[in-house]
């Protein structure tokens, strides 16, 4: 249903799961387990696995805390993008992958729920993407301190309010990763 022509391919999109940023992350462990699951289907089932990578003043690029966490080590034979704004699509080379690859379709996991997983799933969508955010495999740290909700209702009104997400020729949804289909 993309509105992207002659794109029929779907991506799996696994957004800033860096040592620093899901470091004591709300239920970090078990998402970390859910996005391995879903990457490891992915590849099996020839889906493209797309990295993305955050890196700023305060996680400084080439550092441990800007790593992938161990437990998603990845070739480089799978795109990693190198991004600078919650979007994921802003100043990098995200788009020119994707079509490449002939995906219009992307499954979303990562963090953090409340800013790089909300930015870049708005952002997919806005740009004609249909989009699937895995429910159970977001996080996000505690910012409560600053006024935010707990994380645990950050992540459930993030899944609730995507499901409801509408625009001509596309589609949204959330779905927990064991019930994601490529």
């Amino acid at each position: 249903m993309t509105t992207l022509e002659g794109r029929p391919n779907t991506a799996l999109v696994v957004i800033d799961v860096q040592n620093e940023v899901v470091g004591g992350a709300y239920r970090a462990d078990e998402v970390v387990e859910r996005i391995g699951g879903l990457v490891d289907r992915a590849r099996a089932e020839g889906v493209p696995v797309v990295w993305v990578q955050h890196s700023d003043e305060g996680l400084v690029a080439g550092t441990p805390e800007w790593e992938y966490v161990a437990a998603l080590a990845h070739p480089d034979s799978e795109p990693t993008v190198h991004k600078h704004y919650g979007d994921a699509f802003e100043g990098t080379e995200l788009e020119e992958v994707l079509a490449d690859a002939g995906v219009g379709r992307l499954v979303v996991a990562g963090a953090e729920t409340d800013a790089c997983i909300r930015s870049t799933i708005h952002g997919a969508f806005a740009r004609g993407y249909d989009v699937t955010l895995v429910g159970d495999a977001h996080t996000a740290g505690d910012k409560s301190a600053w006024g935010a909700p707990p994380t645990p209702a950050v992540i459930a009104h993030t899944n609730l309010y995507w499901q409801y997400q509408s625009a001509p020729g596309r589609t949204a949804a959330v779905t927990d990763a064991a019930e994601v289909v490529f």
